[in-house]
């Protein structure tokens, strides 16, 4: 309890002073309200104009707007025919209106810490269940079930499409989460939040934890979710440090991920820098303590294969992240120690081992889906967008798309009130189902978004398969697949992979239901 308080006089003391210090005497009139993150330039008037992007990620309007600034989300892409289909369809992508002027949503930090840490006011149903790895560790699904249902299993006979929400590294279901469980219930989505090991309520029965980067185990989820629900779409939605899991499972099962197409919400890419210096240090001290409490009922069974008081007596992530994976003579730890070396280079050594199997980004040319990155200039998590941001990634594969906003924070992206907002409901009324919540005043822009752009890369594929059996009509071939509509599946096996070698009926072990 005592490490909660001072944790919580850390925080206010990091709203308070430390955003407005780096920006005293400066001389610039409004520095200090820009540290904190909160902007007084009132809402432009806008028609409807659709935002591109240069290399330096300024945003550049095209179309019928008043004034430059008004365009608050600039889409960056390498031309193609489904990023003008986006550009065309997707109408959400340019209706951002950020809250602004002297309100804590317009402050990128407080907003951020809104999202992670304010309880939800909705309590959402969960079913969990409880998957066994071939090695006999466990990690959960949970799925989120209407409160009015009262069957707790949906039939496997369901078309309805399945989303697949991977949340942060360090287990934290967020506001955000469960916001996006609901909405995505109102459209008929069947939202399953991946749980690792030991995160969340899930039983930790090895004494193997996931890696950062290490897609194994969603793998095997990813084949249970086919499993049980083999006629609908799967998507996939990841949340800040999560995106790293979703990045290295679509980069190694490439065409065979059986994802139509993903989004990564304020994902962190350069992930071994940001654990290295991407955070200051009461966040990193916060976010140790945090991981340290959660891997406290392990700490005897941990002590068996890693020093346990190294791992309890860390105070930043990387220190965490060493101690529980890097220790020399840790099994599955890269041995690039030699003769004669200290160490300091030993560990540094294995530290940059690690991180070539796990930073997100190794096998990205693989990656075979639309996967659209929802990112703010003004992220106290993430850093800045120019050094943190992989642009010419976005410039140069026509898989990836960055959809960057001025204002947001990290899975922030508050908006004005509905009165106020320039039409974003109405933009998403296309979509939208009858019960869904949008253009209520706590419905999150990106959930938004993402809707929006999952049914739009649907429809384009959609298209694209008409056309090719159209085609194939006329030469006389008499339209391979009988007109079936597009599904993004695959039977091969993801590549370096060996099969599965238990039965799927075992792959889970019990379930239960609980409100979150």
């Amino acid at each position: 309890m005592l490490e909660w308080l001072v944790a919580l006089c850390i925080l206010i003391l990091l709203v308070f002073i430390w955003p407005g210090s780096k920006y005293f005497g400066t001389g610039q009139p409004d520095t200090l309200l820009r540290g904190l993150g909160i902007s007084q330039r009132a809402a432009k008037d806008r028609t409807g104009g659709r935002c591109v992007s240069d290399r330096d990620a300024q945003p550049v309007c095209v179309g019928p707007v008043t004034d430059e600034k008004a365009c608050s989300a600039a889409l960056i892409c390498k031309p193609s025919a489904l990023a003008n289909y986006l550009q065309k369809h997707c109408r959400t992508f340019s209706n951002y209106s950020p809250c602004v002027g002297w309100t804590w949503r317009a402050s990128a930090f407080l907003q951020s810490v809104y999202e992670a840490c304010w309880p939800y006011e909705k309590p959402i149903q969960f079913v969990r269940d409880n998957l066994q790895l071939s090695d006999d560790g466990l990690v959960s699904l949970d799925w989120a079930v209407p409160s009015y249902q009262k069957r707790r299993r949906t039939s496997s006979h369901s078309t309805s499409p399945v989303l697949l929400i991977i949340p942060n590294s360090f287990g934290k279901i967020t506001r955000n989460v469960l916001k996006l469980c609901e909405m995505a219930l109102s459209h008929g989505y069947l939202p399953a939040v991946f749980n690792r090991r030991s995160h969340n309520g899930t039983p930790l029965t090895t004494i193997k934890l996931q890696q950062f980067g290490d897609p194994t185990d969603l793998r095997e989820a990813v084949r249970y979710i086919r499993y049980r629900q083999p006629a609908g779409r799967l998507y996939a939605v990841s949340e800040s440090s999560g995106s790293g899991l979703l990045l290295s499972y679509l980069g190694e099962c490439g065409s065979s991920s059986y994802v139509t197409a993903a989004v990564c919400l304020s994902p962190v890419f350069r992930c071994q820098n940001w654990f290295d210096n991407g955070l200051c240090w009461p966040l990193q001290w916060l976010l140790a303590l945090y991981q340290k409490i959660c891997l406290g009922r392990y700490r005897t069974a941990l002590g068996e294969t890693m020093q346990a008081d190294v791992l309890f007596s860390s105070c930043s992530l990387r220190s965490v992240e060493e101690a529980l994976f890097c220790q020399t003579g840790r099994v599955g730890c890269t041995q690039a120690a030699t003769t004669g070396t200290n160490s300091s280079s030993n560990a540094s050594t294995v530290w940059d081992a690690y991180w070539e199997r796990n930073e997100p980004l190794r096998d990205v040319d693989e990656v075979a889906i639309p996967v659209l990155s929802v990112c703010a200039k003004d992220d106290p998590i993430r850093g800045d967008a120019q050094t943190t941001l992989p642009l010419e990634l976005f410039e140069t594969n026509p898989h990836f798309f960055l959809l960057l906003t001025d204002h947001g924070g990290h899975c922030g992206f508050s908006t004005q009130s509905e009165r106020r907002a320039t039409g974003a409901s109405g933009a998403f009324g296309s979509v939208a189902a009858p019960n869904s919540a949008v253009g209520s005043n706590d419905t999150n822009w990106s959930h938004i978004v993402l809707l929006e752009f999952f049914r739009a890369t649907t429809d384009f594929f959609n298209a694209e398969e008409r056309a090719k059996q159209l085609a194939a009509k006329r030469r006389g071939l008499g339209g391979v697949g009988g007109g079936r509509a597009f599904r993004h599946r695959s039977v091969s096996t993801c590549k370096r992979v060996p099969a599965c070698s238990h039965n799927i009926h075992a792959i889970y072990n019990w379930q239960r239901s609980y409100t979150r």
